[in-house]
């Protein structure tokens, strides 16, 4: 088969707008937003169990759209739960707002989670050739980075108050998930093999796969090393660096970094494979990070460097391990590409809750405290913990690499 002409890998990534537009606040600014109507402990219980069901029901939507393969009528489906749960979230009554922020959450998640698992799997069903499927998880991923820096200037530009920003993007939200997601569903390739439906029982049919069952691992350690710094940047910023009024900027650098270097990424993998570009992303990862370590206050230069150069490995991280999970696909002599993608995403969500649980009762058993003293540990957590676990999956990868791509074709 042909290339994919450019108008239709766009089409295909442009519904990675909102969907990233709308996932930055539910994980970032959704805490903060709620401290001020619920006590932390019971917000963080409920942002706790629910994150949990947001990530369970990966795989169970995953086996749904492998029972029911049409992803335009899916995400049609999708999409209004999503945009009326966010607009409400955001937008809480003045009484009854714990069974507000449960009904809302719930609806966005459901909605956000069943319309990116359909989306990922539709990318991986439009092209047999596997270098096509790396430039369309690219596109989406880069229209993704696009939301994200939306998601994280928009509330402040429209208010000095992030709880007033956040409620007034709500209808920016609508136009930009209308929109996009009418781009995607009208102009996006068609999947290919669509025919047969399976059992809801077969949803972890993919551990039967010998090259995903020994790719999981390698992802898990890998997610947890990118999930810590991300979980820690801004205490970094804030006491490591001090340079609190400078958050933006950094940040700013990291997403665009990201964006920029998806091309980089997918002609990389064209040239040598996906795993290896892969790998070549989680060295630029440690020998960035171990830089960071020695970073103290005001080293802005210094740190705006580690943004580029770890925005720059972010978008491997994003694009090339969804090609590879295509490859595997590929090389099942019964697909369940829904049932991949759903575990996908719920080891992805559950790399984020672990990195969470793990360095923030480190950092307090080593002393360190916001605002305080025993920065050393912040720094060692935040910049030394991820060389180790990048260097784990690495080698992990690395041994597993001839069997990792036995039956793949080579991009």
């Amino acid at each position: 088969m042909s290339p994919l002409p450019r108008a239709q890998l766009f089409a295909y990534g442009g519904l990675g707008l909102p969907l990233a537009f709308a996932a930055l606040p539910l994980y970032v600014h959704l805490a903060p937003f709620y401290s001020v109507h619920l006590s932390l402990t019971l917000l963080g219980l409920l942002l706790l169990g629910l994150r949990a069901f947001d990530a369970v029901i990966d795989p169970l939507l995953g086996a749904l759209f492998d029972r029911f393969p049409h992803p335009r009528r899916l995400i049609l489906v999708a999409l209004p739960l999503l945009g009326l749960g966010w607009v409400g979230l955001f937008n809480p009554p003045a009484q009854g707002v714990l069974p507000w922020l449960i009904a809302t959450l719930t609806l966005t998640t459901v909605g956000y989670s069943l319309a990116s698992v359909v989306h990922n799997t539709w990318g991986a069903r439009i092209h047999p050739a596997p270098h096509e499927r790396t430039r369309l998880f690219a596109a989406r991923e880069g229209f993704g980075l696009v939301g994200v820096v939306l998601a994280t200037t928009l509330p402040l530009l429209l208010s000095d108050d992030l709880a007033s920003g956040l409620e007034a993007m709500g209808w920016i939200f609508l136009a930009l998930l209308v929109a996009f997601a009418a781009w995607t569903l009208m102009f996006a390739p068609a999947m290919r093999g669509v025919g047969h439906s399976v059992p809801l029982r077969r949803f972890l049919h993919p551990f039967a796969n010998r090259a995903f069952a020994r790719f999981v691992p390698g992802y898990l350690l890998n997610g947890v090393a990118a999930a810590l710094p991300a979980t820690l940047v801004i205490f970094f910023i804030d006491d490591v660096l001090q340079l609190k009024a400078w958050g933006g900027l950094f940040l700013g650098l990291y997403f665009v970094s990201g964006a920029l270097g998806l091309p980089l990424w997918v002609a990389l993998a064209r040239r040598i494979g996906k795993l290896e570009a892969w790998l070549a992303s989680m060295l630029l990862s440690v020998v960035t990070f171990a830089g960071a370590f020695w970073l103290g206050s005001g080293d802005l230069v210094g740190f705006a460097l580690v943004c580029v150069a770890s925005g720059l490995a972010l978008g491997a991280d994003l694009a090339l391990p969804p090609a590879l999970v295509a490859d595997f696909i590929d090389a099942d002599e019964r697909p369940v590409p829904g049932a991949y993608y759903g575990l996908l995403g719920f080891f992805a969500k559950f790399t984020l809750a672990l990195a969470a649980g793990l360095a923030l009762p480190l950092l307090a058993f080593l002393g360190y405290q916001p605002g305080g003293s025993q920065v050393w540990a912040l720094s060692a957590t935040y910049a030394l913990l991820p060389c180790l676990l990048k260097l784990a999956a690495f080698g992990w990868f690395w041994a597993w690499r001839p069997r990792l791509q036995t039956g793949v074709i080579p991009c």
